[in-house]
């Protein structure tokens, strides 16, 4: 890996830090993103050495090509980043909403929804309490910083677009939407006691 790295141009080395840097801090990288685009192409030409220098931090790339996803996972669970519940259920109907909208449109277009849509969502889950702006504010600029959802106008507005990211089938698997219905369900009856 170190002669691999040496043998690489100053710009490549500096690329390299750039997106190594990026990943730690964001987790996931999309193809589709246009700040993420360049990251994401250099991590392909180098999988190896990234492979190799995140092994070494005991983690590890997951890639899923036909989306242009990638996520970085590790081994320890001290990495973790613990949501808050209303964070939680936001990250859950941003994940229904690709589903569901996934179903409508092609491979090749972005699926977008509107922050009235995750309103809707919300409200139709009959949860006590009501889901507050700044709290949805809070949560979709989370979900942005973490490269799932890119957003177009004021967060604030209702009918803001928000572009759902393929990385959100990394984030939450199609096999476990079973699991984020029941989730789902569990945090609206924990509301109710």
């Amino acid at each position: 890996m170190l002669d691999a790295l040496q043998n690489m141009t100053i710009t490549q080395q500096n690329q390299f830090r750039d997106t190594a840097n990026k990943l730690l801090s964001c987790t996931f990288l999309s193809r589709d993103k246009r700040d993420n685009k360049e990251s994401y192409y250099f991590l392909m030409s180098y999988k190896e050495v990234f492979d190799e220098f995140f092994d070494i931090l005991g983690y590890e790339i997951e890639l899923d090509m036909p989306t242009g996803s990638v996520m970085l996972t590790g081994a320890s669970s001290s990495n973790t980043l613990k949501l808050k519940r209303d964070e939680s259920l936001i990250l859950l109907i941003v994940r229904l909403l690709y589903h569901e909208k996934m179903k409508d449109t092609s491979l090749n277009e972005n699926i977008v929804c509107s922050v009235s849509d995750i309103h809707e969502k919300y409200d139709y889950l009959e949860i006590k309490k009501k889901l507050n702006k700044t709290d949805l504010v809070s949560s979709l600029r989370l979900l942005r910083r973490y490269n799932l959802i890119e957003v177009t106008g004021d967060l604030s507005s209702s009918a803001c677009k928000v572009v759902i990211l393929p990385t959100i089938l990394m984030a939450i698997k199609s096999e476990d939407i079973t699991e984020v219905f029941n989730t789902i369900n569990r945090l609206a009856h924990e509301e109710g006691k």
